[in-house]
């Protein structure tokens, strides 16, 4: 080890890259954070993709994590002029013969729209939310028990609601419209909604849509890159964009490398230095789902059927939870759904720095097969026709991304998966490996930081803030 080695080098500036190597930076220790492309952010970064002046999100769009993340809540990025945006609604969910149901911030206010299903929804999610200071540092953990009884208890009342299925939780509720927004909920595990655990997606989203309103950068998801990048340059770190890394020989002198990359990629650069066990563990890691996605610019605003939609940030278009639990299981069997279910966001209606007046972005995908080269533009745009008549008119331009092209834009999405793994009971603990640590490697100086560890995929830092302390121990202990 030569003088000149800095602490620690991070491979990837996703935001577990970041993460990790501002907690390590903000430890006092010496970081260089290497990234291959010319700015950093990973899948949270934002570009001109369709028409000049339309600022769309390559990727990653809403953060329901965003502010909340037990990493985020302890820095103060609008220092370095990041400003989030709260929609009034998080979530709109519409229905072919009823009103759009929206999620508020106010748990009773949602539960009002809810008909008869307003009292099992407050008795749902009321307990999360009045709770979820404590609930979220566990949540976002690898497992552990917490040394707190009453923590421990609470975490285990989610727990116990949790690792049931969407329509297990659905059978609490009787009325379409409350069954519909626990199914969009649910769909953001990217799992069949009868498989367990995908209830924990529902539960975290419509507690954080309550807790935080799911909100977004101004200006685009880069100014959250950006800001995180200013942060660690303030720390003392160094950033070298333009630095790709395709084995070992090409970091700098260090003590330890922690990777934001997907197991795969880990592999291509260090697998000489893995173990055969974990080396093969790495290969038998479970890629998921792929997503196709669609930019548009359009005239005018999305004409809603229910113009109350437009409050709200971000809309699930899928119908009633029979459609939507239909196409994610036709999705996870390896077909393509005729009626995909469609996450769509419309941020310009909130934050006019991203569209020209009178005009504005749209950012919509759906889930599909991993690595499927299914054109999936039409029956998206039907999807959204269905409950906004004569969208199509008003599209000016649109850009599509199919599974391929977007692992080209980020190889970390393997498959198109972007959640960097099948988030199921197999590898939602262990992933990428059985460890007590899972962010270890079988090489003792290297590490593994991105949304392939604990807890998994979302822009909320705290798979590279897990990693960073897991480091900050080796160093330690060096």
């Amino acid at each position: 080890m030569t003088a000149e080695a800095v602490d620690a080098v991070v491979v990837g500036s996703g935001p577990n890259g970041l993460a990790a190597a501002i907690t390590l930076a903000r430890a006092g220790r010496s970081v260089t954070l290497l990234e291959g492309s010319p700015s950093v952010g990973g899948g949270v970064r934002s570009a001109e993709l369709t028409l000049p002046g339309f600022i769309h999100d390559v990727c990653s769009a809403i953060h329901p994590f965003g502010r909340s993340s037990p990493f985020f809540a302890g820095l103060h990025l609008e220092r370095h002029g990041l400003c989030w945006v709260e929609p009034p609604a998080a979530l709109g969910h519409p229905l072919d013969d009823a009103p759009a149901v929206l999620v508020e911030r106010d748990v009773a206010a949602t539960a009002g729209r809810l008909g008869r299903d307003g009292d099992a929804y407050r008795r749902l999610l009321e307990p999360l939310v009045g709770h979820w200071d404590s609930l979220e540092p566990g949540i976002l953990s690898p497992f552990h028990v917490p040394l707190h009884p009453v923590r421990a208890l609470r975490l285990a009342r989610f727990g116990l609601f949790a690792v049931r299925s969407t329509t297990s939780l659905a059978r609490r509720f009787k009325t379409d419209a409350a069954r519909a927004l626990l199914a969009g909920a649910g769909a953001h595990s990217i799992l069949r909604l009868t498989q367990p655990i995908s209830g924990a997606a529902a539960l975290a989203m419509l507690a954080t849509a309550h807790v935080d309103g799911w909100p977004f950068p101004e200006s685009g998801s880069g100014s959250l890159a950006a800001a995180l990048g200013a942060e660690l340059v303030g720390l003392g770190g160094l950033i070298e964009t333009g630095r790709h890394v395709e084995r070992l020989a090409d970091l700098p002198p260090h003590r330890v490398a922690l990777f934001d990359t997907a197991p795969r990629g880990l592999l291509g650069i260090a697998g000489a230095r893995l173990s055969g066990r974990y080396r093969r563990a790495l290969e038998r890691y479970r890629y998921g789902p792929g997503v196709f996605k669609l930019d548009l610019a359009i005239e005018g605003s999305i004409p809603w059927r229910d113009p109350e939609l437009l409050r709200a940030g971000t809309v699930h278009l899928g119908g009633t939870l029979e459609e939507i639990a239909r196409s994610e299981g036709e999705v996870a069997a390896g077909r393509i759904p005729e009626r995909p279910f469609v996450l769509l966001a419309q941020q310009s209606l909130f934050d006019r720095t991203r569209a020209p007046e009178g005009r504005n972005t749209v950012w919509a995908y759906c889930h599909v097969p991993n690595g499927s080269t299914v054109d999936m533009t039409d029956r998206i745009l039907r999807q959204i026709e269905r409950f906004a008549h004569g969208f199509r008119e008003r599209i000016l331009a649109m850009v599509a991304r199919d599974p391929a092209a977007i692992e080209a834009y980020d190889p970390n999405y393997v498959g198109g998966d972007i959640a960097g793994g099948v988030l199921d009971l197999g590898q939602l603990f262990t992933r990428p490996a059985w460890r007590l640590d899972p962010y270890s490697t079988s090489d003792p100086s290297l590490f593994l930081c991105s949304a392939s560890t604990p807890p998994g995929g979302g822009v909320h830092g705290m798979c590279g803030y897990h990693a960073a302390r897991s480091a900050l121990r080796r160093l330690g202990r060096d």
